[in-house]
């Protein structure tokens, strides 16, 4: 019976929740609720943890150069996308940088962010193929914590951002993401493409620089908040969170630098130029 009570209160507190959430977005795939989006990212963490080493133990690692050529290459092509239609929608087209604040609106311009943000929220189920294809390459020493971690719980949080506040100065660390991951992911592309190239990648160090670059600058942006005298932003609680979020993973970051390029730790056997024989 008691077990029975808290169930009910739950789904009052949740019916009640619920119903701040963005009406634009009503119908759309994966949005109705959370819980589809914590299904994908819990079954994504048991298998390229769990399930997935075991299933590949006594297997030879599958070859997916090609695969993994045109899946990065793709990456690519959507994130200069979503880079353009985060610019178009708002931060090239009359944000300040400073505190800007949800448009709900039926505008092209609010409407065009809205989908944008989905997209964006989207991708990132499709970059868990990042982990799969180590699981299935047997390149288990590469699914770390921070790894598995970033890839967890960027889709989980925006699936709330866009249900709640699609637009605004929160979607400012989504466009330097989308940045970022274009250098990234070029970098992945021409490393699958085979040893002939690897010469070619001399700058994987910098990557990491970019990366810790990119977290500083969403913690001193969205970190403007709590110096503006007045930031009606509509969900401030969202701001606290890409704040931690970005202290987080600059100090994580820090910590990956700090093991890989001051002590070594992770570069592998016979790297030269920070390129790996195995990648």
């Amino acid at each position: 019976m008691a077990f029975s009570n808290l169930t009910s209160k739950a789904i009052l507190l949740y019916d009640e929740w619920i119903k701040d959430a963005d009406p634009r977005l009503e119908g759309w795939p994966l949005m109705s609720s959370p819980f589809p989006t914590t299904f994908i990212i819990g079954t994504y963490v048991y298998f390229v943890t769990s399930l997935g080493p075991k299933l590949m133990e006594n297997k030879k690692p599958f070859e997916l150069r090609q695969i993994m050529t045109f899946y990065n290459f793709s990456v690519v092509a959507l994130s200069l996308y979503m880079t353009y239609e985060f610019l178009m929608s708002g931060w090239a087209t009359g944000y300040s940088f400073r505190c800007d604040i949800v448009d709900y609106s039926r505008s092209p311009t609010a409407l065009r962010m809205v989908r944008t943000c989905w997209l964006y929220f989207f991708s990132k189920f499709i970059e868990l193929l990042d982990t799969i294809f180590f699981v299935l390459r047997k390149k288990n020493n590469q699914v770390t914590f921070l790894h598995v971690f970033h890839h967890s719980i960027m889709p989980w949080t925006w699936w709330f951002g866009v249900k709640f506040a699609a637009g605004g100065l929160g979607t400012f660390h989504a466009l330097l993401n989308c940045i970022v991951h274009v250098v990234m992911y070029t970098y992945y592309g021409i490393c699958s493409l085979g040893p002939a190239y690897h010469k070619y990648l001399w700058w994987k160090k910098y990557m990491t620089t970019i990366q810790l670059v990119q977290f500083i600058m969403i913690t001193a942006h969205i970190g403007q908040i709590y110096i503006m005298d007045d930031c009606p932003y509509q969900y401030p609680i969202f701001m606290f969170i890409i704040w931690l979020y970005g202290s987080m993973f600059l100090v994580l970051f820090l910590h990956f630098w700090y093991h890989a390029y001051t002590k070594g730790q992770r570069l592998p056997k016979m790297a030269r130029n920070g390129i790996s024989k195995d990648q």
